[in-house]
């Protein structure tokens, strides 16, 4: 068994060792392999790659060089070229020739790492060339160009603009010396070298400054172009002086003459080169110039002239078409020139909104005029009386739609008439604001507002709102202005008080039916329930009251001060006391007969008296509260105390003069208890101080007297402890005043 084996496995180990054998064979010859690569192949490789990198280097650098070297080349021979066609005045020629020198510099900078000292000599000739062509240019322009201007440097008045004038040259240099006109050659030179914007910008700037802004600011100025053997000549003539502004129509049509001037003998040209079947695609100078100055130029039009064509009547609105088609022909007449370019401009859009800027002109008109007269004098004044009424339009009748409708139902009715009236009638007065004085600047702002709402009716819809509006704002601005504006005076003054007390009832009187009375006739936006000023009337009611009421606790202070001197009319029997005393009623009753005075005829009747009734009545109290507050009053005080009570009940009643007239200033005399409150009270304290105990207690009658009516039992019981001694009749007294 085991020779078996080892019979079957000799053969596979003899296979084995002389695979190996093998293996050991191949391993020797790769070492060697390896190493004559080492030794001999990998050198040779490292000098091959060393060689093809040197040579790659000098292939790459000897490029450069000879591209360098072929810029320098297109650069010398660009100066070349330009400096020949400078010299033959070829000027466009000259110009691609230096900017071609330019693009061959700038991609000779732009190589990093491959600098040149005589780049910075290029970059400097460059430079001396380019500026020398531009003297020369501008040398050239000057002489198609020529301005003459006065000294001063402001040109703004009418004399400095008369000494201006342009003169451009139309003479042509000859053939054979070159193809174009030199106009078109130096402009398309500029153009080329980067200048034409720079050049035509200051060209603009003194056409506006010197030709067309005069035009529009002075209406006497007319243009005037006279054609000469060499050059067209534009100057202004003068008309007779006029000091209104312009009307559009004419300042257009100045306008348009001098750029049409300007565009047949000098703007008419290309100034780029177009490429070769786009003539379309060229620019002319017009359209530089108008892109620069068209700007200006309109807002100057619309500021110095459009602005003072707006109407200030909408029935000269429908005049204004003419301005509007003028415009449209004037832009026309700029485009076809290639001034302009595109749809409308703002001067076209400005003259088609003319609804819009008449509507606030005149909103700006009217609170300009509303401001003049809240801010001038209060004092000159207008008598107002229930006839007074202010001037309105004529307004249709409210239902005067239904015309047809109304006659239909009146004839039925008229038949079927049952007489409804009430025999007591009301005064046609009783609506109306009773006489007093206003001033005649809110007499007129009342006015003002009628007018701006009857022109209002007769607007388009959303100028009505504006005006409708504007008038409102009036109302505003007086509820700011007036009480701001006037407050020194309306503190100090009682009769300007007053009359602004009168001022804000006239106005809220007004307002409670301005806005009925045009409700009919304003757009339909404002008719339903928008058209009012009723909400503005407890406010103006308000304002009125609130100053009046001011100065009237402003004169109580001085009655009461007045009165503080009388030493509480204690111990009148000293003639010290007494004179002090009787100062003190004396300068009361100077201070209501001097406001009386200054209100008569001024405040309402009604209102005139309910002052002066009260201011009285604040003095009687004051009287009143000092004597019943006496703890000893003797019968010589008492005699003095009434001759002084006395005074003051004589005297009183003569303030009450609300009118001119002393006969009609009677019954409101008569009716002095209706507007002093402690009238009767200061009555029953002068029958006190001269009665007996009996006649008090007359008086009282178990405290249903007149005197029971003015007294509480505790003052009589005072007055009587004051008057009378310590006596059993004074007891009794007593007992029956409960």
């Amino acid at each position: 068994m085991i020779q078996k084996k080892y019979s079957e496995f000799l053969p596979s180990l003899q296979s084995a060792e002389e695979l190996a054998a093998q293996v050991d064979r191949l391993c020797g010859s790769i070492d060697l392999l390896r190493a004559q690569i080492n030794n001999e192949v990998q050198r040779d490789l490292n000098v091959a790659i060393a060689e093809f990198t040197e040579l790659k280097q000098q292939l790459e650098r000897n490029t450069l060089i000879l591209s360098v070297l072929k810029k320098l080349q297109e650069f010398d021979t660009a100066i070349k070229d330009y400096n020949a066609a400078l010299q033959e005045k070829k000027y466009v020629v000259a110009a691609q020739q230096l900017e071609k020198a330019r693009s061959s510099l700038k991609l000779l900078e732009s190589r990093k790492g491959f600098e040149l000292k005589i780049l910075k000599a290029l970059g400097m000739e460059l430079t001396v060339q380019t500026q020398n062509m531009l003297y020369q240019l501008g040398e050239e322009w000057q002489k198609m160009v020529v301005w003459k201007l006065p000294p001063s440097k402001e040109l703004i008045t009418l004399e400095s603009a008369r000494q201006t004038e342009l003169h451009l040259c139309t003479k042509l240099l000859k053939e054979e010396e070159i193809a174009d006109s030199p106009v078109t050659s130096v402009l398309q030179a500029f153009a080329i070298l980067g200048e034409l914007h720079t050049k035509i910008k200051l060209f603009g700037q003194l056409l506006l400054k010197c030709i067309l802004k005069p035009l529009i600011s002075h209406p006497s100025l007319q243009p005037s172009v006279t054609e000469q053997p060499e050059a067209v000549v534009l100057r202004f003539e003068t008309i007779e002086p006029n000091s209104e502004p312009s009307s559009p129509v004419e300042v257009f049509d100045k306008i348009r003459l001098v750029l049409e001037v300007l565009h047949t003998q000098l703007l008419n040209m290309p100034v780029d080169e177009c490429v070769e079947g786009e003539k379309d695609g060229c620019t002319v100078l017009a359209q530089v110039l108008g892109d620069i100055i068209w700007e200006e130029l309109s807002d100057c039009l619309i500021q110095d002239c459009l602005v003072y064509s707006i109407p200030t009547n909408s029935n000269k609105l429908e005049q204004y078409v003419e301005v509007i088609k003028s415009t449209e022909e004037f832009e026309k007449a700029l485009k076809s020139m290639c001034f302009l370019k595109g749809d409308a401009t703002d001067l076209l859009k400005y003259a088609r909104n003319v609804n819009a800027h008449f509507a606030n002109k005149k909103c700006q008109d009217v609170i300009v005029a509303a401001r003049d007269l809240m801010t001038s004098e209060i004092h000159n004044t207008v008598k107002i009386t229930p006839e007074s009424s202010v001037a309105l339009p004529e307004l249709p009748d409210p239902m005067a739609g239904d015309h047809v409708k109304m006659q239909k139902a009146s004839k039925t009715l008229r038949n079927e008439m049952v007489n409804l009236e009430n025999e007591t009638k009301l005064s046609q007065h009783t609506f109306s604001l009773p006489a007093c004085r206003i001033s005649v600047s809110v007499e007129r702002l009342m006015e003002l507002a009628y007018q701006t709402l009857s022109e209002a009716t007769a607007s388009t819809d959303q100028c009505c709102i504006q005006l409708f509006y504007a008038v409102r704002n009036i109302f505003q601005l007086f509820y700011d202005v007036v009480p701001t504006y006037h407050k020194e005076n309306l503190q100090k003054l009682p009769q300007l008080a007053a009359i602004h007390h009168n001022n804000c009832m006239y106005i809220a009187h007004h307002l409670l039916t301005l806005g009925h009375q045009f409700r009919y006739r304003l757009t339909s936006m404002l008719c339903d329930g928008a058209a009012t000023f009723v909400d503005l009337v407890p406010g103006f009611r308000r304002l009125g009251i609130e100053c009046f009421l001011a100065q009237m606790r402003a004169q109580k202070g001085e009655l009461l001060e007045r009165l503080s001197s009388a030493r509480n009319f204690s111990n009148v029997d000293d003639e010290e006391n007494y004179a002090a005393a009787n100062k003190a009623i004396r300068q009361v009753l100077h201070q209501l007969r001097r406001l009386g005075k200054v209100w008569q005829d001024v405040l309402p009747a009604t209102v005139y008296c309910k002052a002066m009734g009260t201011l009285l009545n604040t003095a009687l109290v004051e009287i009143i509260s000092r004597v019943t507050a006496l703890e000893d009053i003797s019968a010589e005080d008492a005699d003095r105390l009434h001759s002084l009570c006395r005074t003051m009940a004589e005297e009183g009643p003569r303030v009450f003069a609300p009118l001119p007239s002393e006969s009609e200033n009677r019954k409101y005399q008569e009716e002095v208890p209706v507007y002093v409150h402690r009238w009767m009270t200061f009555k029953q304290l002068m029958l006190i101080l001269q009665a007996n105990l009996q006649e008090i207690v007359d008086q009282w009658a178990d405290g249903k007297g007149p005197l029971a009516v003015e007294f509480s039992p505790a003052e009589v019981k005072s007055l009587i402890r004051a008057l009378f001694q310590n006596t059993e009749r004074r007891a009794a007294a007593l007992a029956k005043i409960r």
